[in-house]
């Protein structure tokens, strides 16, 4: 690495904390034993303040720089949730909770971030203030915006806010990122088809709501193929479709499932109006009514210009220009971080993984040997911070 090369201590710290998290892993807001290790580990590194409880079950911690003048406040967030998935790794650490892992890599993004934290609070060789934020419910609970919402920003005093992810298919010790969108909006809808139920034999007597709900899964795709820019990426899925139990009868309702994927305010707002008038109008052209439940979840990831530029800047330090692309495309997945972009002016960067298997795969795991390279960045950022 370019930059600030971690000792070997502190890597092989990091390694026995990322393993221990990964052996046991914790749901959404449900992170007692998680939250309860990053608190002690942070007292003991000496931080000037560690808060719990934040945003339901959010860890915080305060570490001020020793030098002068003083800089700005920053925040750096982790975080700490697994997903209900059953692990098939076989590895000595495996999860020790049955149907339960960390399938995402979030045990690695909390043993990099207190990684830094440990190195920041001995040394204090910056100016300014780092807030390092470790959140609960990434996967799916919206814990970012809990958090923000309990007052993360205004309590600590942060006034730029920075995250990772790693991501498999990368190389180890690589970065990717741009200046705009990174990620899309996640939204889910259910839309039940209202028929009238009937016996197989005499399908003119009802209104079949299994054929209708094919006539309107065929017609949502329209809106992907005929209703948006093409440079402006929407992704539709049906991902469930529910209806009847018998051979010999037609069942009177269909209950459909799926998700809209954005990656822009304006498609978002036309992606539900055109799921409900779609929906709506194809089943009464049948005979048939329309329940639209859509609700929408975490808006897209977009990264501010200014530290969009001073994050890919410190990972250039750390692993050099050729190894960080500045320009990446955005992906359809989504991330709460969100929601703490939108409160303050940050960036979001995703570091290399290697050849490793996919995020949210049984057979995942996090990559220790990227671990240096995500401690060095967020040292970097806190300490080339900008006056």
């Amino acid at each position: 690495m370019a930059g600030i090369t971690p000792d070997k201590d502190l890597i092989k710290a990091a390694i026995a904390w990322r393993r221990d998290f990964h052996r046991h892993p914790e749901l959404l807001f449900d992170v007692d034993r998680t939250a309860t290790r990053v608190a002690d580990l942070l007292r003991s590194f000496g931080c000037d303040e560690v808060a719990t409880g934040i945003g339901r079950s959010g860890v915080v911690a305060v570490v001020r720089g020793g030098t002068a003048p003083a800089s700005r406040t920053i925040g750096i967030r982790a975080d700490m949730d697994a997903l209900p998935i059953l692990e098939a790794t076989g590895l000595p650490y495996a999860s020790a909770t049955h149907g339960r892992m960390h399938a995402c890599g979030h045990d690695g993004h909390m043993a990099m971030l207190l990684g830094a934290v440990k190195h920041l609070a001995a040394t204090r060789a910056f100016s300014g203030t780092v807030v390092a934020i470790f959140q609960p419910a990434e996967e799916g609970g919206g814990g970012a915006k809990v958090m923000a919402e309990d007052g993360l920003f205004e309590r600590f005093g942060i006034e730029e806010v920075y995250a990772l992810h790693n991501m498999p298919g990368m190389e180890v010790g690589t970065f990717a990122l741009s200046d705009d969108v990174m990620l899309a909006a996640s939204d889910r809808f259910d839309i039940k088809i209202l028929g009238k139920g009937g016996h197989a034999a005499r399908p003119h007597e009802t209104i079949d709501p299994i054929m209708v709900a094919n006539q309107v899964v065929s017609a949502l795709q329209t809106i992907v193929s005929r209703g948006v820019d093409p440079i402006d990426p929407v992704v539709i899925s049906i991902t469930s479709i529910h209806a009847g139990d018998a051979y010999n009868v037609i069942p009177s309702d269909v209950v459909l499932k799926g998700t809209a994927r954005t990656l822009s305010d304006a498609n978002r707002d036309k992606v539900e109006s055109r799921i409900q008038t779609i929906s709506t109008f194809v089943a009464r052209a049948f005979g048939a009514e329309v329940e639209l439940n859509y609700c929408r979840g975490y808006p897209p990831t977009v990264n501010h210009p200014v530290q969009a530029r001073i994050l890919a800047d410190s990972a250039a330090r750390v692993a050099g220009e050729a190894a960080v692309q500045r320009d990446v495309v955005p992906i359809m997945g989504a991330e709460d971080f969100s929601y703490m972009l939108k409160a303050r002016p940050g960036a979001f960067i995703f570091m290399g993984n290697g050849t490793t298997a996919p995020l949210h795969n049984p057979e995942y795991d996090f990559n220790d040997s990227a671990l240096p390279a995500g401690i060095a960045l967020w040292i970097d950022i806190v300490t080339r911070q900008r006056k």
